[in-house]
């Protein structure tokens, strides 16, 4: 991805849709979609912890765990679901970023995410903080790159700024 070093397939697996949005869920039927995806070379596999309120997460950390080598595993936060499953805002206060972060690792089942998105940005907080944070989870080798979700040009170049945006 850019000039990041991050390699990964031309195609990739979105799997929003294994958890939530799209009809009944089917764990056998996703399973079997996830590891097939790998044997047929797709290396990007895109999560987020808003995904079935944090079930998307663990199904592909659980699906995926024995073959973690074969991807690059992308995940979202800061999103913030009701418990009905609807968005009731967004947060990217640095103390959520480590929070969030440190909650979908446990649910992946990983010690590094390769590729971490601020799912939206929040409006209350300037993406600076946000991806400050996130830099310092880049430093301390739980994060190793930075993505940002529907941010405005001027914003991302205000979050580049700060550490390299690697995808969008």
């Amino acid at each position: 991805l850019g000039r990041s070093g991050l390699r990964v397939s031309a195609m990739g697996l979105g799997c929003m849709g294994m958890s939530q949005s799209y009809g009944t869920r089917d764990d056998a039927e996703s399973t079997a979609t996830l590891l097939r995806a790998l044997d047929l070379g797709i290396t990007f596999f895109d999560t987020a912890d808003a995904y079935g309120a944090g079930a998307n997460e663990r199904l592909v950390g659980r699906v995926l765990r024995e073959r973690r080598a074969e991807f690059v595993l992308a995940t979202k936060f800061g999103i913030l679901m009701g418990e009905d499953d609807t968005p009731r805002g967004v947060d990217g206060s640095p103390a959520y970023v480590k929070k969030a972060c440190d909650a979908s690792l446990m649910r992946l089942g990983v010690d590094v995410i390769d590729l971490y998105y601020l799912h939206r940005i929040d409006p209350k907080v300037p993406v600076e903080d946000s991806v400050g944070a996130l830099k310092e989870l880049v430093e301390a080798g739980k994060v190793r790159h930075i993505g940002l979700s529907e941010a405005a040009p001027a914003t991302i170049r205000r979050a580049h700024q700060v550490h390299p945006i690697t995808a969008l």
